[in-house]
């Protein structure tokens, strides 16, 4: 395949918390970010040096929004234990804390977690450390 870059996007209607929970929760950083362009903002967040990345956009008007299953995951997997633990905390002391994952394999090492549209991210500790 050719392509250079990917980029999942999804829609929200509450695009200032979804940047709370994604930047400031998980960590992960601010790569681009567009106001008010034909009627949409969105921000986009990734990982540093990572050619693939998630956008997050939100109309002028409230759109009807599909409810996620508890099978729309976005996997994080953190090498280290203790720092998945960190990112963790600092969601549970934002009023995120952990849901029972619907795969018992996420839980073998991962937490789920979910996002203020109710999707699911699991960090995901396979090292053991």
């Amino acid at each position: 395949m050719p392509a250079v870059q990917f980029r999942i996007a999804r829609p929200t209607n509450q695009l200032e918390k979804l940047i709370d929970f994604y930047e400031t929760g998980v960590g992960l950083e601010r790569i681009g970010e567009f106001w008010q362009h034909e009627g949409y903002d969105g921000i986009m967040l990734g990982l540093p040096d990572s050619q693939y990345h998630i956008e997050f956009t939100q109309s002028e008007e409230i759109m009807e929004l599909p409810r996620p299953t508890k099978e729309h995951l976005f996997v994080f997997y953190v090498a280290n234990r203790f720092e998945r633990d960190k990112i963790v905390n600092r969601l549970a002391c934002m009023s995120y804390r952990e849901v029972e994952p619907e795969n018992p394999y996420w839980g073998r090492g991962g937490v789920t977690i979910e996002d203020p549209d109710g999707w699911r991210i699991v960090l995901m500790n396979t090292a053991g450390i």
